[in-house]
């Protein structure tokens, strides 16, 4: 029996690693689809890229910034339990690998190739895992200090504010620090409208992100045993209320409904063990509203350029969902229990401030030193030609 719930676990946690690995191609696809056509090829390398990199660093550095624990012994030992031990890497692996992959959307379209793949070392190598060891594997005595404060732990089942908050607000500087694509906002006080290239192809990323999402969530259990239909369909409910959501605030925009159920998303992963399935669906048409009115604010009034608009969608929506958590988990709003409104708010704040931090000081350190951006002649030429030499459709554009 032993031999079996360890091959049983294995496998449960493999396929929640294969489901989020998948999630990889619909950030692919969502920047594909959002970007213009000339910067399509370079959405599609930068995640791929990205992903390894991080696959890399966080197998030599990270997992043991985060858990105390490395890999740098015999293959035997490491097939212990059906070689749990790296399946649980694997998996959680794909949450390290989204950081950079938020980033992405938003640094789209003008940031230089080679300096980006840095800052995803330094990210994924120690600024993630130092939070994520903190939140998650109780470094530093932490959730023991806000057990004693407030009576309960930080709770973050699925990450909204360790993955999303964390990588949300790391790309808020990043695309700062960047600047604005060029001609995005004229001296005059006009705004150049730069329309996604591809709504299809938008819309087939928002699909694969959400469908990978149930192994985002549900899989956080990590054991079968510790399965729960609850996580399931409060992810659901979270969903369908951030595309309602964002369908009525985004005055039917496509844009927006492809992207309301990812903030919808984003935000029950911190609680999604604990709500009731209408507390999640609540939080997520918050989640929703929250992304189009903060996007709109963003890009028109504040003249930030963020390009897929992830530090609304990751960055607020996950700082929502952090908070929310402490809401809606509380059994007076028909929750499980056993969360506490001061610590999710402490805790959200924690995970905010050293994002911040963290982004800052590397995007601030690449800028001084190798540069972040496209000379504005590569960001005309796009990126596609500029960095990787080809378009995403050279025959055609030969042809025509």
């Amino acid at each position: 029996m032993d031999a079996l719930k360890q091959g049983a676990d294995a496998l449960f946690i493999l396929l929640g690693g294969i489901m989020v690995l998948a999630m990889h191609a619909g950030f692919a696809f969502l920047e594909l689809g959002t970007v213009r056509r000339k910067n399509q090829v370079n959405a599609l390398v930068k995640i791929l890229v990205d992903f390894s990199v991080s696959t890399v660093v966080y197998f030599l550095v990270g997992y043991a910034v985060a858990y105390g624990t490395g890999f740098f012994v015999g293959a035997e030992e490491l097939a212990a339990k059906n070689g749990y031990a790296l399946v649980k890497f694997f998996f959680l692996l794909t949450f390290a690998a989204a950081i950079p992959a938020i980033i992405s959307g938003g640094i789209a379209e003008r940031a230089r190739f080679w300096p980006q793949l840095i800052a995803t070392a330094v990210i994924v190598g120690f600024i993630y895992p130092f939070f994520e060891g903190i939140m998650w594997n109780h470094h530093f005595g932490v959730q023991a200090w806000l057990k004693a404060l407030t009576g309960e732990e930080f709770h973050d089942f699925a990450g909204s504010v360790v993955v999303h908050a964390v990588g949300g607000w790391i790309a808020l500087p990043a695309v700062i620090l960047l600047g604005a694509r060029s001609n995005r906002y004229r001296k005059d006080g006009a705004i150049s409208a730069h329309p996604p290239s591809s709504i299809p192809f938008l819309a087939l990323g928002a699909w694969i992100l959400t469908v990978g999402w149930f192994g985002f969530n549900v899989m956080s259990a990590q054991t079968l045993d510790k399965i729960s239909g609850l996580v399931a369909v409060n992810s659901l409910m979270a969903m369908v209320g951030g595309t309602l959501a964002a369908l009525v605030a985004g005055k039917n925009d496509p844009g927006f409904v492809h992207n309301g159920p990812l903030a919808g998303l984003v935000a029950v992963c911190a609680g999604s063990d604990l709500m009731h399935p209408l507390g999640a669906l609540v939080v997520g048409a918050m989640a929703g509203t929250t992304f189009v009115v903060m996007f709109t604010l963003t890009q028109n009034k504040w003249k930030i350029d963020d390009v897929l608009g992830v530090w609304p969608l990751h960055g607020l929506c996950g700082t929502l969902g952090g908070i929310a958590a402490g809401i809606f988990g509380a059994k007076a709003m028909g929750g499980l229990g056993g969360v506490s409104f001061f610590a999710q708010l402490i805790g959200t704040t924690m995970g905010v401030a050293w994002a911040v931090l963290g982004g800052v000081v590397v995007y601030g350190v690449l800028k001084a030193t190798t540069g972040l951006r496209l000379s504005q002649e590569e960001e005309f030429d796009g990126a596609d030609l500029s960095i990787h030499k080809i378009s995403a459709s050279p025959e055609r554009e030969a042809n025509w």
